[in-house]
């Protein structure tokens, strides 16, 4: 199966690179004899996209924040595989959206299916000073701040599979998962024409998905929920207890994870505007609502508050949010919050009970969460904020109803096939033994946090060793000494700490009879080579000087 992945990613360029390295003529322009700016520079507007590229990097960064956050809730054996499964999809998700991921969810409409655009694959077609139709910024720009979406929405299905999926098949499912699923999610929910407007068919429909409720969170959730179904639990899950490694890392990434979704949701309004400003707001106030919501609750229903119960929180409340942020009042993205705080908590509770292993809770948050505020934005959403949008009603209520169930449908079926058949064909899962060694040892060779002080201590000097053992000089025969008066298990401990290296220097007995030893069994010292009476003296005195009030007797056995 691994060549066949080698020839899917071969194949993908090939599918690209006649239009990426096509031989297109050069456009000429006829010298201009006005010093006026070309039409299409006047149509940047340098705020906007002063704006739009700080969002990419606030969205960027958190796919690092995911790894941090995902990172510290696994066993520290799996730590650097788990952080691993959310920063190759910025390397793997990366290429794949600039060579056709975007033509696919924001090229020219397929009757609302899906998109196409040759001038999109690598981008090879499209202007630098391009607007993006319906803003004022670059067409470069908006492929890099939706290209961050899609490299997070694959990594957060992780979380649902962690500490028990291989990272060959995982990269594999990226590529297709991404193709199959994010694209044509994207295209049916933000995709417009030449003049802005609508034409996904579920955009079109009227649905309201300012950041991603539908498209990242409940399409993630729900894949993940299908692949958990598909492959087996952990080892061990729920009869065994499989505690975090780290909620400082937890923490650090859910911190990230909230200063970067500023840009997630404040700059999906593409632009610097009110609609931004909105959506930002909802978004700090929905994040600290469902963070104090699932505190609380958890500490009324556990007895005790604790750092994952604020970290999860804060993330379900910016989940929630993400769908209605553009178009919610400030009250209105606490309400959601608070709401997004109790629902998912509770969801998460139910895991032993319904027995599917959500590893990190990917579906309980993101996939609930998603859902719970696609229904809210129809309930809450105020053409007061936002022009574009709707106001709160129950037409509006079942469009969102209808394109989250839709999405749900998609998601999981095509998600369903696609584990079903890498795992029939490649395996999905860790053997057994690989999976207890852990991913960071078995998949990558190497460990997230290496606390063996062994390996880092070593002598301040050269150390000096005994010459090895030697053949007998002069044919000297063969001959054991047994030492009477102390537990063979102490004599073989206390063999065994000398003839360790270090920088203490080697006491002389031990330099006289190691190159003669042979073997040792319990009490039982066998020598080539030697002279008898001396190894036994030797002996005596290594041991007398190390097993303190203990009086050692040597004999010699031929």
């Amino acid at each position: 199966m691994k060549p066949s992945l080698l020839a899917l990613l071969v194949a993908l360029f090939f599918v690209s690179g006649s239009a990426v390295f096509a031989d297109t003529p050069p456009e000429t322009t006829p010298p201009s004899t006005s010093t006026a700016p070309a039409p299409t520079e006047l149509k940047i507007d340098s705020g906007d996209t002063a704006w739009m590229l700080t969002s990419t990097g606030l969205v960027m960064l958190m796919t690092p924040g995911l790894a941090l956050f995902y990172g510290g809730m696994v066993r520290r054996k799996n730590i650097l595989g788990t952080m691993m499964h959310s920063m190759v999809a910025l390397a793997v998700i990366g290429i794949l959206w600039v060579l056709y991921g975007y033509a696919l969810a924001f090229g020219d409409t397929n009757n609302g299916l899906i998109g196409w655009k040759s001038a999109f694959l690598g981008l090879q077609g499209v202007a630098s000073g391009e607007p993006f139709p319906g803003t004022k910024i670059p067409i470069f720009v908006h492929c890099m701040y939706q290209g961050m979406f899609a490299i997070i929405t694959p990594a957060l299905i992780s979380g649902a599979l962690a500490e028990r999926i291989k990272f060959g098949p995982y990269c594999l499912f990226l590529v297709l998962w991404g193709t199959l699923v994010y694209a044509p999610l994207a295209h049916w929910v933000w995709a417009v024409n030449s003049e802005g407007k609508p034409v996904g068919w579920l955009g079109a429909m009227g649905a309201l998905d300012f950041a991603g409720g539908t498209v990242v969170h409940i399409a993630a959730g729900v894949s993940g929920l299908a692949a958990i179904l598909v492959l087996r639990k952990r080892i061990g899950y729920p009869e065994h207890a499989i505690h975090p490694n780290s909620m400082v890392l937890t923490l650090t990434g859910a911190g990230l994870l909230w200063f970067g979704w500023f840009g997630f949701n404040g700059g999906s309004s593409l632009h610097a505007d009110q609609v931004a400003a909105s959506a930002l707001t909802a978004t700090q106030i929905a994040a600290a609502a469902a963070a104090l919501s699932w505190l609380l609750a958890e500490w009324i229903h556990r007895g005790k508050p604790t750092a994952l119960g604020l970290a999860s929180g804060l993330v379900a409340g910016l989940v929630a949010v993400t769908p209605a942020s553009g178009y919610v009042t400030p009250l209105g993205g606490m309400t959601i919050g608070l709401l997004a705080g109790v629902v998912c908590y509770a969801v998460v509770c139910l895991k032993p009970v319904f027995k599917y292993d959500d590893s990190l809770d990917a579906f309980g948050v993101h996939g609930v969460g998603g859902f719970l505020g696609a229904l809210l934005t129809g309930l809450l959403c105020s053409k007061a904020i936002n022009g574009a949008g709707a106001d709160g009603s129950a037409i509006q209520f079942t469009i969102q109803l209808k394109a989250a169930l839709v999405s749900v449908v998609f998601a999981f079926a095509v998600t369903y096939i696609l584990v079903k058949a890498i795992d029939s064909l490649w395996g999905f899962c860790l053997e057994p033994q690989a999976e207890n060694e852990g991913l960071d040892r078995n998949q990558h060779g190497e460990v997230g946090f290496d606390s063996a002080l062994a390996y880092e201590q070593v002598p301040e000097s050269p150390p000096t060793e005994p010459r090895p053992a030697m053949a007998p000089p002069n044919g000297a025969g063969r001959f054991t000494v047994i030492l009477d008066g102390s537990n063979p298990r102490d004599l073989r401990e206390t063999w065994s700490d000398l003839c360790q290296s270090g920088p203490q220097p080697v006491p002389a007995e031990l330099r006289t009879v190691y190159p003669f030893v042979t073997t040792v069994q319990g009490n039982r010292f066998h020598f080539r080579g030697g002279d008898p009476a001396a190894m036994s003296a030797s002996l005596t005195r290594l041991f007398e000087g190390r097993l303190h009030g203990q009086k050692i007797q040597a004999r010699v056995e031929s």
